[in-house]
């Protein structure tokens, strides 16, 4: 095979700055890194010595797609140190703010930055030429997903308004109904999305996934449950770091996560469809039923039709929640600061994510550990690469690239949820 050398500056759909450095020789895949060259952030040392009541707002800033996930690990971890239990309609109101961000995040990743690969656009610009009405209803669906993040959060972005024991301010509940059509609309919508993601043209790609997702005994999980394996594991949050173990390779400035013992595994919309299938509504299960989808997943590809199958349920989930609302007495409950270490894993749209807070006795944070989605994905995004290459090696050179992309956008990477480019190179021997 003659030597070759691709190399793509930019590629937009991707949140963060990385890069994708692939060796071809003697037609075989020789090499394979997810370089990922953003700086460090350093969220968890800017954490240490500050107040315990900083942290949600601090963590919130950690990403502008999925803010509430990271801000409710932090409050749930330090919840737990404290000993405090938030229930009744508070909780369900954190349960609301979390279906306002799996909608606006879901609905831009699936119309914005995947659909466009699997129908052949360059961007959803382009893609709005031919598909007007689709890319306006993503655009409004969006939106509604936002609203109800600004009414719940305080803002549609890094939402101000959860605190530890609660929030500062709790909604009326005519601020709730006046949103009621349009989540309407928008699980009618998301209904309809379903149906056009599951008309795609997914490729042939099915991998032994060890899934790993929160699993609550009542809910599809948002904020609470216990950690749960294909393959086994079924543990507290206390127990995260006995179980999983991150390590740093060169080629990356996020470390990368593995089972202990075992190695890569997957977090997501599909672990999390995989595990909890029957938490799922009836609407739900329709859907994937009409899309042809099973009770499991094992091709990444498919992660379109389950994005929009979880955007179905965060709008009826927002749906029931406000129908039984009644404003709660106090926005907050009381507790009292003490020493401790508090642990918690969240379900962001891209998959878990674990906080462990170590506070002391003056509430001020004398440790922190925050484990991203991306970060746990990394290794089994290289491990699909590097088996998904083959069957298509001989393709010409932009085709390859393209597929490739395709392949790492199927986890909707959450690099730095800053930039978003992506350098892709292929050397081929």
């Amino acid at each position: 095979m003659k030597n070759k050398t691709i190399k793509v500056d930019y590629l937009a759909r991707v949140e963060g700055e990385g890069a994708l450095y692939i060796k071809i020789k003697g037609g075989e895949v020789a090499d394979i890194k997810l370089k990922i060259f953003e700086p460090p952030r350093f969220f968890e040392a800017f954490l240490r010595g500050r107040s315990y009541s900083d942290a949600p707002d601090i963590t919130a800033r950690i990403c502008g797609i999925c803010p509430v996930a990271y801000q409710m690990a932090a409050v749930h971890a330090i919840e737990q140190a404290f000993g405090v239990r938030v229930t009744g309609q508070l909780r369900e109101l954190r349960r609301l703010l979390y279906c306002g961000e799996w909608i606006e995040s879901h609905v831009l990743h699936l119309y914005m930055l995947h659909a466009p690969d699997f129908l052949g656009y360059q961007d959803v610009v382009q893609m709005a030429k031919d598909h007007p009405q689709a890319v306006k209803n993503a655009l409004r669906m969006k939106k509604i997903g936002n609203e109800i993040m600004r009414v719940i959060g305080g803002r549609e972005i890094h939402p101000i308004n959860v605190k530890v024991g609660g929030f500062y301010r709790v909604p009326e509940k005519k601020e709730l109904l006046d949103m009621v059509d349009d989540i309407k609309w928008a699980r009618d919508a998301a209904v309809d999305t379903v149906k056009f993601v599951s008309k795609l043209d997914f490729p042939d790609f099915h991998q032994d996934y060890e899934s790993v997702s929160l699993v609550h005994p009542d809910e599809y999980p948002f904020n609470e449950g216990r950690i749960v394996s294909s393959k086994g594991i079924d543990i507290l949050p206390e127990e995260y770091d006995f179980n999983f173990t991150e390590e740093h390779v060169e080629h990356s400035n996020a470390l990368h996560s593995k089972v202990r013992q075992r190695g890569n595994y997957l977090v997501g919309p599909v672990a999390r469809y995989n595990l909890n299938y029957d938490k799922l509504t009836p609407l739900c299960k329709q859907a994937a039923k009409d899309a042809g989808m099973g009770k499991t997943c094992d091709n990444l590809f498919k992660s379109i039709t389950i994005r929009g199958i979880e955007t179905i349920y965060a709008c009826e989930e927002a749906l029931r929640i406000i129908a039984q609302y009644e404003k709660p007495e106090v926005p907050a409950i009381s507790y009292k600061v003490r020493e401790a270490t508090g642990y918690a894993a969240t379900e962001a749209p891209r998959g878990l994510i674990y906080h462990r807070y170590r506070i002391d006795n003056n509430g001020l944070i004398e440790d922190a550990k925050i484990v991203p989605p991306t970060s746990q994905n990394q290794k089994t995004i290289e491990n699909d690469l590097r088996n998904f290459i083959p069957a298509h090696i001989n393709l010409p050179e932009a085709e390859l690239v393209w597929k490739c992309e395709q392949a790492v956008r199927n986890y909707d990477p959450c690099i730095s949820c800053a930039t978003h480019f992506l350098t892709l190179h292929v050397e081929r021997e």
